[in-house]
Parts: structure tokens; sequence; C-alpha cells
């Protein structure tokens, strides 16, 4: 299990703000990704501010815990083999490290599937960092995030300078699992 700290600030921009920036920047090309999600029937990893996915990219798959951490979020990753991935869409999920790190957060390892966010992203070195764009497509909606992969909290006043030289107004973004399960509430679910 890989375990690092991520800092990370995202803003949601327009479809029009988010075209523009990918055409004058030119980030690397776009590649799809999938995020599955998982928790508690009862959502306790969410609770505890955590989320558990599984993200597909490039014929791979990895698990992902991520939880508050001092600064940033601590992730903690492992990679899955395809039939592993295949078995938890299906109800069973792996037993490794990630998961008992995420059902000591829950109290259980009773993890369900929720549903799934596919993007689009292109990444790109900035100043120090990752630029990342987004275009992400879940439960019948979709947005545009710009993110900025920062290796600390001084990374903040990097993006926002960024944003700035493009007249966007910086407005901190909720995490993907967060939208994710904000349009699944929307939509009858917890």
């Amino acid at each position: 299990m890989n375990e690092e700290i991520e800092i990370e600030f995202k803003c949601l921009v327009t479809k029009s703000q988010f075209q523009t920036l990918s055409a004058d920047l030119a980030p690397g090309p776009f590649l799809k990704q999938q995020n599955h999600y998982f928790d508690t029937p009862d959502f306790l990893l969410k609770q505890a501010g955590a989320a558990l996915r599984i993200r597909e990219k490039k014929g791979k798959a990895e698990m992902t815990l991520k939880q508050p951490a001092e600064t940033g979020l601590l992730e903690s990753t492992i990679e899955l083999p395809a039939e592993e991935v295949t078995a938890a869409l299906n109800g069973k999920l792996p037993e490794n490290d990630v998961v008992f790190k995420a059902g000591s957060l829950a109290g259980t390892t009773g993890f369900v599937y929720f549903g799934t966010l596919a993007t689009s992203r292109a990444e790109m070195p900035y100043q120090n960092g990752l630029l990342v764009f987004d275009h992400s497509s879940y439960l019948g909606q979709e947005d545009y995030e710009i993110e900025f992969e920062a290796k600390n909290a001084e990374g903040e006043m990097v993006f926002r300078h960024f944003l700035q030289n493009y007249a966007i107004d910086y407005k901190p973004a909720q995490n993907k699992i967060r939208r994710f399960y904000q349009a699944l509430k929307q939509h009858g679910g917890e």
C-alpha cells in the first residue's frame, strides 16, 4: 500500500472558461478515467470525512482511501487486478490494506457500490505543481473543473494568481465524491 499527502486546490469553471483554458494552455492529451465510489449503506466514511474509490485509467485500476490529514488529505492506494474491480462492482470488495483501513474508520467493511463518475482529464506541469483539467459526467449531469496539485499550502496563492490571469473568480470546489454524493441525494439517495 502506498501512502502520500495530497494537497490540491479546485475550482469549478464554466464550459466556455474550460475551453478557453484548454485552448490557451494545450495541456497533455485528454484521457478517460472512471471513479467508482463505495461507502457503507449509511455513509459512515462520508461522515468521517473520508472517501473510498476505485479508479480505472489507461487499462489499470487502483483502490484509494482518502481521509483528512493535518494538511491536505492522506491517500492510501493499492493497485487492483481487473477481476477484483469486476468483483467489487458486483458487491465483493477485495481483502486488502486499503479496505481494512477504510473499515477501521467506518467500523465495518460492509461497503457497497454507489456509482461511477467518468472524467476526461488532461494534465500539465505548472509552477512546481500539476495543473489538472477535468470534465466530469455523473448521474445525468456534468461539470468542468480546474485543479492545482501542490507540494504545500502555499500552492493556493499560485492557483489564485493563475485564475486571476484568466479573470476567473476562485470559488473552492468540493471534491468529486462530494459532488457525486450531492447529485445522488438529488436523485433520491442519501
